[in-house]
């Protein structure tokens, strides 16, 4: 008796707007059932309701808030008690925290963290095994240009944090290409989303010309491209990738001038 293969599951963070909700609705369209996870368990329902509608996948709601330390464990242990196999990671959960270091009290960067950094580790690393297990294994940490960038004035650990993602996922790659695993730092800039309007920082981005802009639909397009071909690192955009060589081509010192003097164009100070 021939046994049914398990369809390709990819289990998404923050997947209730943004780049998140670009990547359920790519990875969908390529055919994969999806585990979606944020804090907004409407939303949440709404795009898994939406999905099932125009792809006809299996897509599971799992709401949880990252900054609390249980819920990456407590997100394994339910897929693990229904039995779903996750082969596609997209670590995507993330926001950022304006003004200056000691403007916020502890207890918002400890959180934040844990968002960025924390979380999408803790869960590469519960999920790793079972891909390399099953031979095929796919994660996108999404990073950013900032994490290529000297960090900037305001939003203190933002770059500090896209910055480990994408060394992260450069050893990972490594120690596990010769699993069928692959893994990628995704990096891109200026991307269309609710991030700036969370932050606060809408009005000032604005101002920034269209062309440094993206859209959220393909900057996911192109990571899950991007994973899928193998890269490590993958920076959206020629404007994007044009920015990183120039700041990889000047010395620290005047890259460091150039962010500090244009920090009040994209970072909120106060």
């Amino acid at each position: 008796m021939q046994t049914t293969p398990h369809p390709r599951r990819a289990l998404v963070t923050g997947a209730s707007s943004g780049i998140g909700a670009a990547f359920a609705r790519a990875l969908a369209a390529r055919g994969h059932a999806l585990v979606l996870t944020a804090r907004r368990a409407e939303r949440l329902d709404a795009l898994a309701a939406e999905l099932r509608q125009r792809h006809g996948v299996e897509v599971a709601a799992m709401p949880a808030d990252l900054a609390d330390p249980q819920a990456p464990a407590h997100l394994a242990d339910a897929l693990a008690l229904r039995g779903l196999h996750v082969d596609t990671l997209i670590n995507n959960a993330g926001y950022g925290v304006p003004g200056t270091f000691e403007a916020s009290p502890w207890q918002r960067h400890a959180d934040f963290i844990q968002v960025l950094m924390t979380a999408p580790t803790e869960l590469a690393h519960r999920l790793l095994p079972g891909m390399r297990a099953r031979g095929h294994g796919r994660i996108v940490n999404v990073a950013s240009l900032a994490g290529h960038l000297p960090g900037s004035t305001g939003h203190t650990l933002y770059a500090a944090s896209k910055a480990y993602l994408i060394r992260f996922s450069q050893s990972l790659a490594l120690e596990n290409r010769a699993h069928g695993v692959h893994v990628c730092a995704l990096c891109p800039g200026f991307t269309y989303s609710e991030f700036h309007d969370v932050t606060g920082a809408r009005a000032l981005v604005s101002k920034m010309p269209r062309y440094m802009w993206m859209d959220a639909d393909t900057v996911a397009a192109q990571g899950l491209d991007a994973v899928e071909r193998g890269d490590v690192v993958y920076v959206n955009g020629r404007v994007n990738r044009a920015i990183k060589a120039l700041f990889g081509l000047l010395p620290d010192g005047l890259a460091l001038k150039l962010i500090a003097r244009r920090s009040r164009d994209f970072r909120v100070l106060d």
